[in-house]
């Protein structure tokens, strides 16, 4: 029996997913950004430890929003053509996503954000929101742009980039927070006799750096003491909260990063910083309007908010010397020009101060180490700085006392959570296609406590993998070696077993391999090779710069 048959009464469901934010940044998992809005939700519900994206933007939204893991749902690497099935670059019609299991159980859905799952970017195909069962959607066909005018804005199926040009106030978190919280209104205006779903899925705090001053102002000094101590304190407050075991080493400083007193350009570094907390701070800020827009329609009790992260921190630099139109024309992340004609001054430049419309930079290794803190390697990896984040969940109505939860899961959970407590039906079958079976557990046994068995946890992304089971995980940083880790001993990955305990690594990897099988993974190589045949490797290099 459901949660929903249990007690009666079937909950909206809010699912909001931020873009590149590290492990612990925000001020209810040990940070120093102010989220109010979050730590709200995170302490008078659930906060999780061990949950799992899949490294990367596209998958991580793919799994999230299917049940499946990323290759079985068309978006094996991100919405370019890489390969064959699994690799297309597009959500598959082998799958069905959230929206459209609640559609079919009664529930209004909508989108506000980015969708970053559908290969054509400016024709409404297929693999696009309104055709993949969301009845209402506003945001971003891309994975990244600029914050003050984003390329492939979209309402429904129609291009409405002109909103942002026309509206000098526009900044695109701020459009994200409210639309999510009109769509909820209008909502209880409209149709009040049935539940929703709203998925907010913002860019923030993914490159470029772009925030408002007076948000940056008070962030000024915060992060002075640099990354080395305050790597330290997160640590600390981390363990204090209960988040992180005290037996657990701190990762060493990423070995390509000077140490704080020997950093060049501090202020320039800094500013960095200060402007990456400035854009979380602002979509906590719209995190708060939507749960205003809760409360003021008296739907906060009867729904399940949950809040997550799509992979680790970012710890890619923007180079130099790139022409804007390059990327505009190939990747669509750049607007060559700024809303009133001023040109784009695009990469990591010491000497222009990141923040304002006409900037396009990133806050590089060194910050994102900070941001993935106790944990090391970043997202694209699938060590522990790569595919942990931190997980809130918010229920009044379900969740009777908030807590700390230890148990394990991954993004496929989620859909299996939807489906327990709203009672929804997944499909063996729709719109006469197949459809493959959930991957995931439900987490709704954990939300009494911890101590729910977890079967095997599996990763794959560019030949980067991992397969946990247990407290073992056994992990690949391609093209290295197989590496083991005992999570309960040792979840920062400091001491690797795998030499001393060969048979244990064989099994795993023959889990691994099975399950990799199964769900069409292609191995790297093979992608490179095609790739080559069919585009040359111009496009790849350009994809892993």
């Amino acid at each position: 029996m459901s949660t929903a048959d249990q007690k009666g009464v079937r909950p909206n469901v809010v699912i909001i997913l931020n873009d590149d934010m590290g492990f612990s940044d925000i001020g209810c998992y040990g940070g120093e950004v102010e989220t109010p809005n979050l730590d709200r939700l995170a302490f008078a519900g659930l906060r999780y430890s061990q949950f799992y994206n899949t490294a990367r933007c596209s998958p991580s939204r793919a799994s999230l929003l299917t049940g499946l893991h990323p290759h079985q749902t068309g978006i094996g690497i991100l919405t370019y053509d890489t390969g064959p099935e699994g690799y297309t670059g597009d959500l598959g019609t082998n799958c069905v996503t959230m929206a459209e299991v609640l559609r079919e159980a009664g529930y209004r859905t909508y989108l506000s954000g980015k969708w970053h799952v559908a290969k054509s970017l400016t024709e409404p195909s297929p693999a696009w929101p309104l055709q993949r069962g969301f009845d209402e959607f506003y945001g971003t066909i891309i994975g990244a742009g600029s914050f003050y005018h984003p390329n492939t804005l979209t309402r429904g199926n129609e291009n409405v980039e002109h909103e942002a040009v026309n509206d000098p106030e526009f900044f695109y978190t701020d459009a994200i927070s409210d639309q999510a919280a009109d769509f909820i209104r209008d909502h209880a205006r409209d149709h009040a006799d049935r539940p929703f779903f709203q998925y907010v899925a913002y860019t923030a705090p993914h490159w470029p750096l772009h925030a408002h001053d007076e948000d940056i102002a008070r962030y000024k000094g915060r992060f002075d003491a640099g990354w080395d101590n305050l790597r330290e304190e997160r640590l600390a407050r981390l363990v204090r909260a209960g988040i992180i075991d005290a037996s657990w080493m701190l990762t060493d400083r990423d070995p390509t990063q000077p140490a704080w007193r020997d950093a060049k350009e501090k202020e320039w570094l800094l500013r960095c910083m200060e402007v990456y907390a400035a854009q979380i701070d602002r979509m906590d800020q719209g995190i708060g309007r939507i749960l205003d827009a809760l409360e003021e329609t008296g739907q906060m009790d009867n729904t399940m908010i949950v809040f997550l992260s799509d992979n680790g921190a970012c710890a890619e630099d923007i180079p130099e010397g790139v022409p804007v139109r390059e990327l505009v024309d190939n990747l669509m992340i750049a607007q060559e020009k700024t809303r009133d004609g001023r040109p784009v001054r695009f990469g990591n430049d010491r000497s222009i101060m990141p923040g304002a419309e006409d900037t396009y930079q990133s806050y590089e290794t060194a910050w994102a180490n900070l941001s993935n803190t106790p944990f090391r390697l970043y997202k694209h990896w699938i060590h522990e700085g790569g595919i942990s984040t931190p997980l809130i969940i918010h229920w009044p109505q379900g969740i009777e006392e908030g807590g700390l939860r230890h148990t394990p899961g991954q993004l496929p959970d989620l859909m299996a959570t939807v489906l327990d407590v709203t009672g929804a039906a997944y499909p063996a079958e729709y719109k006469g296609n197949a459809i493959q079976p959930c991957e995931g557990s439900s987490l709704v046994p954990s939300f009494e406590g911890d101590g729910v068995e977890r079967g095997p946890l599996f990763w794959e992304h560019e030949g980067n993998a991992a397969v946990r089971v247990g407290n073992w995980k056994l992990v690949r940083k391609y093209p290295g070696p197989w590496e083991l880790y005992d999570m309960e001993a040792d979840r920062t990955e400091m001491n690797d077993l795998a030499a001393g305990n060969p048979d244990r690594v064989e099994e795993l990897k023959a889990l691994y391999q099975a399950w990799a099988d199964r769900c069409g993974v292609i191995d790297r190589e093979t992608i490179l090779a095609y790739l080559a045949s069919q585009q040359g490797t111009a496009f790849w290099e350009k994809e892993e710069a």
